[in-house]
């Protein structure tokens, strides 16, 4: 059984073996997580907030609108046609309110 001062000198090897590998794979980490993050539009804030995280809103991300393909031809509302559909077009027939007609 190795005795007391030789289990500390296997200690400071490995530690020092330790900070090694650490220091050889932390440029190769730091690139994979920035790959990552471009790749899937991740933000900073979103990796310090967290994304839907208990307590804080998520980072909301610019969403480009959907075309209206639906119009009121008394108030010129409009309606994308997704969702819950608005009280003038609700029940009745929507291909007399096509925008395009």
């Amino acid at each position: 059984m190795p005795s007391y001062k030789e289990l500390l000198a296997q200690r400071e090897t490995l530690e020092r073996q330790i900070e090694e590998a650490k220091s050889r794979e932390y440029a190769e980490v730091l690139n994979e997580i920035k790959q990552k993050m471009a790749d899937y539009g991740i933000t900073l804030q979103e990796l310090a907030g967290g994304r839907g995280a208990k307590g804080t809103k998520a980072a909301s991300r610019s969403r480009s609108g959907v075309a209206p393909k639906y119009r009121d031809p008394d108030s010129g509302a409009t309606w994308s046609g997704r969702g819950k559909p608005p009280k003038w077009i609700a029940g009745q027939d929507r291909d007399s309110f096509l925008i395009g007609r």
